[in-house]
């Protein structure tokens, strides 16, 4: 008896029953799931609709089609626009005016619609989008999916209406459990038949009392499968659901934030809190916008990113076998003497306060907060100079790259820049804390010979603000400046870097790059990151040349901070494909990734350029990496070496790390203070000590004379400018 009981288990067979189950269900819903059709309203629409691209491209027209459940875009204009015909939109809905004048337009383009009707720049899929109105303008509407947002404007408000109506009534007949990707059971009661169970244990002689329990035992087993699914599904559900709804409010919310601005404090309220953010309160949005760098890419123009985000998980132990001369130059770079530097700051002695920056912001919305000192509490104890040096932590990769050239390797010397120039973003993963803005001349020097480099940093302008900086290596050195130009958007701050970074080696090759935007997100609700996106050139004045793009961060993105790109010949022919991300890792593979067969995985040949140095062993709240916590740093000896101007003698900086915040404050209320006083001084003719603009370019370039002038001690040029000032010096007297 035991026998025949073993032939056919019930958990066995239970199992089996569960699996056909998955795959009958599958097939029933799927024939369930049919194109909806909408009662008294046309199932096929299209239209033109204006689409926010992005800030440098503002509201670009695109033509909306919707068709079975999807709404897809096309581009208008350009190569890839799309050729309208009255036959092949027949049976459509026409909405809006622009539409169909732009469909009249075509009408006479019938074969060249028929040869290239255009390539769609995406498109959403309606039954997994939730659509939502904007309060504060009433042609603005939004589609959110889990993998991006629509933000759309139509024409009028009546054609927005349409709009809205037409997909909400079309998604009102998707059933309610096809909101998933995945399927959930039907509303039917599943059964399933023991018939033939019943019959193989009959024949096996077994009483009808004990195959009877049989039954119920495996019924029972499959009951709670088919809980445990449904389970599952409801979870998978109410995720999606909540995460459609989260990114809708704080949309919302954003907006609603900056129309009580305007509404408050008008067009200079939003100015004043710029200049809050450390941003230029004479620039308008349209000259933020129009100063923008680079070709007018939009995210309809983003290429493909190739799928490495599992390779990527376990990159760490992917490694190409090296040749003994690839071996050797692992060491350059590296083979510098060791000098010991701290590893945590000092420990607080003071107990920190906390301090909500949304209440800082709603308190102070119509103000004028030009004249609001923002907390310490919002500073790290670094300043926006040694922020500079940080880019430079990986300064083994130029090393490396000059002894490329040296060896007549012009690609793997591009791809050692390309490296450098990502690894400068690693330092600001986690990093939410401003840097302390610099006073007008104040200066920062680097001398570290366990990485081969001197560095030195000044404040050249206040307003505008630019700084200014340069570094000398073994065979190479590399200077810039950078004005950072901000927006503040509510949730979010975005910052444009305007500048340009040159690296020039000894043989005299150049290479030259401009930074991505940077964006601090989730101000108001949720937990702050930081994030970097838009596309880096690195121009040679040779043959070669390096295009990468960072893409954008999004709520639902389970591979963030991901970098791709190209180097590129004169003729535009791909040498090689770089990839990685800016917090973890970059790597190369020759040839282009891209044209390869859709199951090649680039980490089986690629080859890694940079690795991001581990975590700190002691973790600051300001998340500074290893490299950064010893930045501050005072030697014994160090400071009479110092001018008066260093970064390191600054108070307020030195008090916030040792922990004494109300000192912290006091001192960044006195020097702030002092700084609005620097702009009277710049226009009085106020020139910088170490830097000045170049004959060919609008780059500040160093003159010289730094390290001549530390050697013999001589700072006669250099003002006191942390100390107290004549008019405080009256003040305190009197009193």
């Amino acid at each position: 008896m035991s026998g025949g009981i073993g032939k056919v288990s019930p958990e066995g067979d239970t199992m089996k029953s569960a699996t056909n189950f998955s795959g009958e269900l599958f097939q029933v819903m799927e024939s369930k799931v049919q194109t909806p059709q909408v009662a008294g309203v046309s199932n096929n629409t299209a239209g033109l609709l204006y689409k926010w691209v992005n800030y440098g491209k503002g509201w670009r027209p695109r033509w909306f089609t919707f068709q079975a459940g999807v709404l897809s875009y096309y581009k208008v204009h350009g190569p890839d626009k799309v050729t309208l015909n009255q036959e092949s939109y027949k049976g459509f809905r026409l909405i809006g005016e622009e539409g169909q004048r732009l469909m009249r337009k075509h009408k006479h383009f019938y074969s060249d619609y028929k040869n290239n009707p255009g390539r769609a720049c995406g498109d959403i899929h309606l039954k997994v989008s939730t659509l939502r109105n904007s309060h504060s303008d009433d042609k603005k509407f939004y589609i959110y999916s889990g993998s991006k947002t629509l933000h759309l404007r139509a024409e009028t408000n009546a054609d927005r209406t349409a709009w809205f109506e037409a997909l909400q009534a079309a998604k009102d007949c998707f059933p309610r459990s096809s909101l998933l990707i995945g399927i959930t059971p039907p509303a039917e009661e599943i059964t399933i038949s023991t018939e033939k169970l019943r019959s193989k244990l009959i024949e096996q002689g077994l009483s009808q009392d004990f195959v009877v329990e049989c039954e119920k035992i495996m019924l029972a087993e499959f009951s709670n499968v088919k809980e445990q699914l449904q389970v599952m599904q409801d979870r998978r559900t109410h995720l999606l659901e909540r995460l459609q709804l989260l990114e809708a409010d704080k949309v919302e919310l954003e907006t609603n934030v900056v129309d009580e601005m305007q509404s408050q404090g008008g067009v200079d309220g939003i100015h004043r809190l710029k200049r809050y953010y450390d941003g230029s309160d004479t620039e308008t949005d349209d000259d933020h916008d129009n100063g923008r760098s680079g070709d007018g890419e939009s995210d309809d123009d983003e290429e493909e990113f190739f799928d490495t985000k599992d390779s990527l998980k376990s990159s760490g132990s992917i490694q190409k076998q090296t040749s003994v001369s690839e071996l050797n130059m692992e060491l350059v770079g590296l083979n510098y003497p060791e000098v010991h530097r701290r590893k945590s700051l000092p420990q607080p002695k003071e107990k920190e306060k906390s301090v909500s920056l949304w209440s800082m912001i709603k308190d102070n919305i119509g103000k004028d907060l030009g004249k609001v000192c923002l907390p310490v509490y919002f500073n790290e104890p670094i300043s926006s100079l040694q922020r500079c040096f940080e880019d430079v932590e990986y300064a083994y990769l130029l090393h490396r790259a000059y002894e490329y050239g040296k060896r007549g390797d012009s690609l793997m010397r591009i791809l050692c820049i390309g490296a450098f120039a990502v690894s400068g973003y690693s330092s600001t993963e986690g990093r939410t804390c401003k840097p302390f803005n610099p006073l007008l001349g104040e200066t920062y020097e680097a001398d570290f010979p366990d990485m081969g480099v001197r560095f030195v940093s000044e404040k050249v302008s206040h307003h505008p603000m630019i700084l200014a900086c340069h570094c000398e290596g073994r065979g190479w050195k590399c200077w810039g400046d950078s004005n950072l130009k901000s927006k503040f958007w509510g949730r979010s701050i975005q910052l444009d870097p305007v500048g340009t970074i040159t690296v020039q080696f000894d043989d005299g090759e150049v290479f030259q790059w401009s930074k991505v935007t940077t964006s601090i997100n989730n101000l108001i609700l949720g937990k702050l990151y930081v994030d970097h996106y838009g596309t880096m050139r690195i121009q040679g004045n040779r043959e070669l040349s390096c295009r990468l793009k960072f893409k954008e961060q999004s709520i639902v993105d389970r591979t963030p901070h991901r970098v791709q790109g190209f180097v590129h010949n004169k003729s535009g022919e791909k040498l090689a494909t770089l990839f990685g991300k800016w917090d973890e890792a970059m790597y190369y593979v020759m040839g282009d990734v891209g044209a390869r067969h859709k199951s090649y995985d680039p980490m089986s040949e690629a080859v890694q350029l940079w690795r991001r140095a581990d975590p700190p062993e002691n973790v600051t709240r300001y998340d500074l990496s290893a490299f950064a916590i010893s930045l501050n740093e005072l030697t014994p000896g160090l400071k009479e070496k110092l001018p008066p101007t260093d970064s390191r003698l600054r108070p307020d900086q030195r008090h916030l790390e040792n922990g004494e915040y109300n000192n912290a404050n006091a001192e960044k209320l006195r020097l702030e203070r002092k700084q609005r006083r620097a702009q009277m001084e710049q226009e009085a003719g106020w020139q910088p000590r170490w830097f000045h603009k170049g004959n060919r370019s609008n780059t500040y370039e160093y003159i010289g004379g730094y390290w001549e002038a530390r050697e013999d001690g001589k700072w006669d040029n250099c003002r006191d400018i942390f100390g107290p000032d004549q008019t405080e010096a009256e003040n305190s007297e009197a009193q």
